[in-house]
């Protein structure tokens, strides 16, 4: 009997270690998560203002002349 005393108190114990483990993951993938979040938003921002830029004043390819040797 105290034998299996001695077993539900080391289950306890663990189950308590495990509970504090699963809320600090979970802390973790809030923060993580949140940095995530801030980066796609940062990633839009640089896309948009990518897709604002006005052309280079570099010619296209088909505003160029051939090269001489055509």
């Amino acid at each position: 009997m105290e034998q299996l005393l001695t077993k539900i108190d080391d289950l306890e114990t663990k189950m308590a270690f495990q509970e504090i483990t699963l809320e600090e993951l979970n802390q973790e993938v809030i923060k993580l998560n949140d940095i995530v979040s801030r980066q796609q938003h940062q990633i839009m921002m640089m896309v948009n203002k990518l897709h604002a830029i006005e052309p280079s004043n570099m010619a296209s390819h088909a505003d160029e002349t051939p090269p001489p040797h055509y």
